[in-house]
């Protein structure tokens, strides 16, 4: 078994079915943006494909709009307490197969399969007795009923210091390795805030899922929403998890992206191999069709560019939240610029040089001794002027050349002859350079 950070060795790159569909996605769904992805986005790094929230609840979607999740559901279970695939939406797991038919198909394209799964156990096993896996304790007896989310009904927490709890998340996760799972989201967990006074109670059942996963024999990807994480725990997310949400559900709003750049800066000096702070899906391409309001999405092209700087510049790991299969040319080209994601493949101790409510700065330092990427974003509502000294960046070398990465070209004449970088950026937008250093 792996250390938990030599899986994660770099920020996940994937997709993820809920902006789209939901909780509704099939597995008809999931073969095509597998295939999509394997097709198109593959050679670039892409690679996990993620089923999102509800995969085991035959009423998904009854209710929408008025509802998005059904009040006391009855989940797909077998019979120890552990959900399974409802397997109507999802026919291969039929027969007790689970999602090992969709992840070897997945596992086939030369891609990585992940699911969504909440906190906890089922309401419906605590009220109905079922029982655990390896033990002669039934759910009642580990479930917290006073521990529930404040979004969704169907789990109670697991009380940890009950017998049988640890064999119960063993259990699940024993079943997760079976199917051949690369990643799981685990959710209502990284900020329980049903509990402001409170907001990291589920410490003890993060513990138990680290711990699971080292005993299922798998390297499995531990990613923990929803945010905002808890500064103050970073030490100890750092230690069980590989990603953890450090926003609240994002989607594709101005005042949303420009108060990342906040989050951004506060975990700035969290970010370490295996060990991811995540800025949340991008919301982009075709969106909501889940959501009974399929559109596409609200970001300007020049506020897309801002959102994948910002999150190759950080390292948070990326997730696709469109349709795959509905990818313009545009939005694949923005996913598919390589110079772009060898910020996020090779960039090292970025961190935040100036924000000011006009504009920001950004640097890390690039894979090669010489490199420095420098990203710079024009917070206002009209196109102008945004500059960087030397200084400022901490530059001790003369600056020999100087690429912008979204164009792909040279572009030296945006360095001034006193070492100060100054550009021009429409509303919203940003520049993202990679400057080649060597000594005076």
């Amino acid at each position: 078994m792996k250390n938990k950070n030599d899986f994660a060795r770099t920020p996940p790159m994937g997709w993820n079915s809920y902006d789209y569909y939901n909780t509704g996605v099939t597995e008809e769904e999931i073969r095509k943006n597998a295939d999509y992805m394997a097709k198109n986005l593959k050679s670039y790094g892409w690679e996990y494909i993620v089923v999102d929230i509800q995969w085991s609840d035959p009423n998904a979607l009854a209710m929408v709009p008025e509802v998005q999740y059904v009040p006391f559901t009855h989940l797909c279970l077998d019979g120890y307490s552990r959900q399974i695939p409802d397997s109507v939406r999802f026919p291969s797991s039929s027969g007790g197969r689970g999602f090992k038919p969709l992840a070897d198909y997945v596992h086939s394209l030369g891609l990585k399969f992940g699911i969504h799964i909440m906190r906890g156990i089922p309401r419906f096993c605590a009220h109905n007795h079922t029982k655990i896996l390896g033990t002669n304790v039934t759910a009642d007896k580990i479930a917290n009923p006073f521990s529930v989310s404040k979004w969704n009904g169907d789990m109670y927490g697991v009380d940890m210091t009950k017998e049988g709890a640890q064999e119960y998340y063993d259990s699940i996760f024993a079943l997760y390795a079976e199917w051949g799972v690369d990643f799981v989201k685990v959710d209502d967990i990284c900020n329980t805030n049903m509990y402001p006074q409170n907001p990291y109670s589920a410490e003890k059942e993060i513990e138990a899922i680290a711990k699971a996963i080292e005993r299922s024999g798998r390297d499995i990807v531990l990613s923990l929403s929803p945010g905002p994480a808890v500064i103050e725990k970073a030490w100890h997310l750092r230690k069980f998890a590989n990603m953890w949400r450090i926003t609240d559900d994002f989607w594709d709003e101005w005042r949303l992206l420009k108060a990342m750049f906040e989050r951004c800066e506060m975990w700035q000096r969290q970010v370490s191999e295996g060990c991811w702070p995540d800025c949340d899906m991008l919301p982009v391409g075709m969106l909501g069709k889940g959501f009974a309001c399929e559109r596409k999405t609200r970001f300007t092209e020049d506020e897309q560019k801002t959102m994948m700087t910002l999150w190759c510049i950080f390292k948070s790991p990326l997730m696709i939240g469109a349709e795959l299969t509905l990818l313009d040319d545009w939005t694949k080209s923005l996913l598919t610029n390589e110079e772009v994601l060898s910020v996020l493949k090779g960039g090292r101790k970025a961190e935040q040089i100036r924000r000011t409510e006009s504009d920001c700065v950004w640097k890390s330092s690039g894979s090669d001794s010489d490199s420095v990427y420098v990203a710079l974003f024009n917070f206002r509502d009209e196109e102008g002027k945004v500059s960087v000294s030397g200084m400022e960046l901490g530059l001790c070398e003369k600056v020999h050349a100087v690429r912008d990465l979204w164009k792909n070209c040279d572009q030296k004449e945006k360095m001034s002859g006193n070492g100060t970088i100054c550009c021009v950026i429409p509303a919203h937008g940003t520049v993202l350079l990679c400057l080649k250093c060597q000594a005076m």
